[in-house]
């Protein structure tokens, strides 16, 4: 492209300081480096991620950044030594990577990359340190090593996801981080076997999208537990059967679970990042053959309390990053899913915005409005 080389000016959504409003700037983005890809982004989508380090209430605080991360878009132009992907082609940016060397990567088991793991406190290129964002000459910050609130941004070729140019950007752009988390969180460790009952905690995108795990793995019963009521009737697009308010008891949800499922449920999936709930998910499993999969992220002072006698009696507690999905050799195969009808993604999306109404989407997120809004970059 004619742009190789070059610095690109284009629109970006900057956040100066936590908590206030983004707004629309004109930035430089720098050509990228060795092991660089510089991609346009056409669309990219609102996770619950950027909210919260947009509102940094628990966390290093970095600006002023560019952030998002699940998005969609093509190739503009690669570094010295980036031989897997090319201009046009066709890629989902990852805020978590794959570099295909270290012993996690060479693992069956991990998706956990020693070198492209995410770092949220990082806010610059891997490589040497330094961003590829200017305004006027003062440095921009990166987020997680994606940044795709910018029509155009540089990420490492491990962190980019080559996918069937068929597809739909708008649509299979979210599987780059909540959908695929919650998803994988079911199929490929929870792993429920045809039939079996299956409790989610948390019903927000990444709950639903382990619900839809659940429902594509054929689970005849899939228990939703939720403090909102008003989330009942949408989870049961994805497969819910019964709905439990852990309000409206006056004993620990997980009695509730048991009682109603005549021992416990075989599989649950916790996406909330509440302790509580964290232990309820555990304690509901069934003995002998529960498994329960933690998904949310807890407070960094959390403490996970439970008697010892729930692991004697054969019930598992797994965790998961990213759905244990590796990056650039599984999420092609998602994206497929998708494409062979398998996978609903439409109903997960429920607005879109064009991406000058960036604040709009934070608006909808805060609001509890929308499961996942749409920006698109261009009108």
């Amino acid at each position: 492209m004619a742009t190789a080389g070059k610095v690109i000016k284009c629109k970006a959504a900057v956040a100066w300081e936590a908590g206030k409003p983004l707004s629309i700037e004109e930035v430089e983005v720098a050509p990228p480096q060795a092991m660089e890809v510089r991609v346009k982004i056409l669309y990219t989508a609102l996770c619950h991620t950027d909210v919260y380090f947009w509102e940094a209430k628990g966390q290093t605080p970095v600006f002023p950044r560019i952030l998002g991360h699940e998005a969609g878009g093509i190739v503009e132009s690669v570094g010295e030594g980036v031989t897997e992907l090319a201009p046009g082609d066709h890629v989902l940016p990852v805020f978590t990577g794959e570099c295909k060397e270290c012993a996690h990567c060479k693992s069956e088991e991990s998706n956990m990359c020693d070198l492209l793991r995410i770092n949220v406190d990082r806010g610059v290129m891997i490589g040497d340190g330094k961003s590829r964002f200017t305004i006027k000459g003062q440095p921009i910050f990166h987020f997680v090593g994606t940044s795709t609130f910018s029509e155009y941004t540089v990420i490492h070729v491990g962190c980019l996801a080559k996918i069937n140019p068929d597809a739909p950007l708008d649509k299979v752009c979210i599987l780059s981080c909540g959908i695929s988390t919650g998803l994988g969180a079911t199929l490929n460790v929870a792993k429920p076997v045809k039939g079996s009952t299956v409790a989610i905690f948390g019903l927000g995108a990444v709950g639903l999208a382990a619900m839809e795990g659940a429902r594509l793995a054929g689970a005849s019963r899939i228990i939703g537990v939720d403090l909102n009521p008003a989330k009942y009737e949408q989870a049961k697009n994805f497969g819910c059967t019964d709905f439990v308010n852990p309000k409206d008891h006056n004993k620990p949800v997980q009695e509730v679970l048991i009682e109603m499922t005549n021992g416990g449920v075989d599989r649950s999936v916790e996406c909330t990042g509440n302790i509580n709930a964290m232990i309820s998910a555990f304690e509901c499993v069934h003995d002998g053959w529960g498994v329960a999969v933690l998904v949310g992220v807890p407070h960094k002072d959390d403490v996970f309390k439970t008697h010892p006698m729930n692991f004697l009696s054969e019930k598992t507690l797994k965790g998961t990053f990213f759905g244990n999905y590796k990056p650039r050799t599984d999420l092609p195969n998602v994206v497929e899913m998708y494409m062979n009808k398998e996978l609903e993604l439409e109903k997960f999306i429920t607005h879109s915005v064009p991406f000058s109404e960036i604040n709009k989407a934070f608006d909808l997120m805060l609001s509890g409005e929308s499961l996942r809004c749409i920006m698109r970059m261009e009108g």
